[in-house]
């Protein structure tokens, strides 16, 4: 059973934070609620995964409800892309306006900071916000043109929660993990037929004796 697992890893390494990604159930959601509440980590990030590339979508109306109503109150930062975002908040999102109101949405819901990431409006320069009830930040970046770009969504939140289990703060954590994926974005690699990965090896160094 999934809540096990968490909580039997946790006892042997208790996590600096955590990372929450797809949950495609309201079963699968009830666990993880529950043994968050048993594991007691103060910095979680919650990658709401509801849409796939292709526009599908992964998870039910249900389990949907319960991520708004519940599991959203519980984490430390919530990261959806424009779909996800238009989803929980059931607005329209255009513009980087409609971000920051969908974001308002959120925090409204129960969530402590959002981080929406605006990847999929139509512009040259790429629009990230982070917003809290204190403060609104606005990160750019240029857009690269690639199609190389599986994972670019659970890569963030995992890097996001990578920094803020170093110790930075929440919104540093949201620069620096941007900034370490569209590195890794623009090292365009180019494997299989599809969408590409992205490379998450672009800030590694290695020796020149293993090149």
């Amino acid at each position: 059973e999934i809540s096990n697992q968490i909580e039997f890893t946790s006892k042997d390494i208790k996590p600096d934070a955590v990372k929450i990604g797809m949950l495609h159930s309201t079963n699968v959601i009830k666990s993880v609620i529950r043994s968050l509440d048993v594991i007691k980590v103060k910095k979680i990030i919650l990658d709401p995964v509801m849409v796939a590339k292709g526009g599908t979508k992964l998870i039910d109306d249900k389990a949907i409800k319960l991520l708004k109503t519940k599991l959203i109150k519980k984490v430390s930062l919530v990261t959806p892309n424009i779909p996800e975002a238009e989803i929980l908040t059931k607005t329209k999102i255009k513009t980087k306006e409609d971000m920051i109101f969908a974001a308002s949405i959120l925090i409204e819901l129960g969530a402590e900071n959002v981080f929406i990431k605006g990847g999929h409006l139509d512009s040259k320069v790429v629009q990230d916000i982070f917003v809290n009830k204190k403060e609104i930040l606005i990160i750019k970046n240029k857009r690269i043109a690639t199609s190389n770009t599986h994972g670019t969504g659970c890569t963030l939140s995992a890097a996001i929660a990578t920094f803020f289990a170093c110790g930075k703060t929440l919104k540093r954590s949201c620069e620096l993990a941007t900034k370490y994926v569209n590195n890794s974005i623009r090292s365009n690699l180019n494997y299989g037929k599809g969408h590409g990965p992205i490379n998450h090896l672009s800030s590694i160094i290695v020796n020149k004796k293993f090149r």
